[in-house]
């Protein structure tokens, strides 16, 4: 079942943007002070030449999540997600970026704006547990979000399972495993690329049901990277290894 409300709440001037040029955008609250500004100037053309109701308030930060709303907040329509089934067919040989139960909600925005980035072919998170799809990720997405198809799930490790059935390979990060992320051949065929949450990496049970584990070698001595770094250089070399990026 679709998640209600996703990207409904928006804030910050590339996440409004992208949405408006979206046509998804049905009411905008601009701070007064700011109004006059190149950046702003241009969202609110767009939205008088689409009709969308534009409020000048002194200040948005009382309308807003995140900190620095940047003086620009929205309401918008939801995104409707794709099935796992819909995703995997978008293009032969899909490239999904897959989530498990990422925890902030900036890192998502974060993997989904590298995602876009290296020409991934679609997102895939769980239902539940895990950082809303809110006006924080949006934000951080700056737009991303606007041109990545979306899944979301109930469960990820059931998604895995379709996707075996859809003969599209499972990849999942593992700081632990012994074979290399980098110059892996089979990111050429169908893949989905599972990154796990922060901390604890991927739950047992989709580790289980990945077809290989990879890890992402590092030379210094950290513990691990960032989620939203591992899975940037997740999806770059999936696009390296297919010729996108050289």
């Amino acid at each position: 079942m679709a998640l209600a409300g996703i990207g409904t709440e928006l804030e910050g001037i590339h996440a409004v943007e992208a949405a408006v040029q979206r046509g998804r955008v049905t009411e905008i609250f601009v701070e007064r002070r700011r109004a006059e500004s190149a950046d702003l100037g241009r969202i609110l053309e767009s939205a008088r030449l689409q009709g969308i109701p534009v409020d000048v308030v002194d200040d948005v930060r009382p309308l807003a999540v995140t900190d620095a709303p940047q003086g620009v907040v929205a309401k918008a329509r939801a995104i409707s997600p794709l099935s796992i089934k819909s995703a995997a067919a978008l293009v032969d040989a899909p490239a999904l970026l897959v989530l498990d139960h990422i925890e902030d909600p900036r890192n998502i925005g974060a993997a989904a704006r590298s995602a876009v980035a290296a020409g991934m072919t679609a997102l895939v998170i769980p239902q539940r547990r895990s950082a809303p799809l809110g006006a924080t990720a949006f934000k951080a997405a700056a737009g991303a979000l606007e041109e990545l198809p979306l899944v979301v799930v109930s469960s990820i490790a059931d998604a895995l399972k379709r996707l075996d059935q859809l003969d599209v390979w499972k990849v999942g990060l593992d700081g632990d495993a012994t074979q290399s992320l980098l110059g892996l051949d089979l990111l050429d065929r169908p893949v989905a690329v599972c990154v796990g949450a922060e901390g604890r990496g991927l739950s047992r049970l989709v580790a289980e049901r990945c077809d290989v584990l990879a890890h992402i070698p590092m030379v210094g001595e950290t513990e691990s990277l960032n989620v939203s770094v591992a899975a940037a250089l997740a999806c770059y070399e999936v696009a390296r290894v297919r010729g996108w990026v050289s």
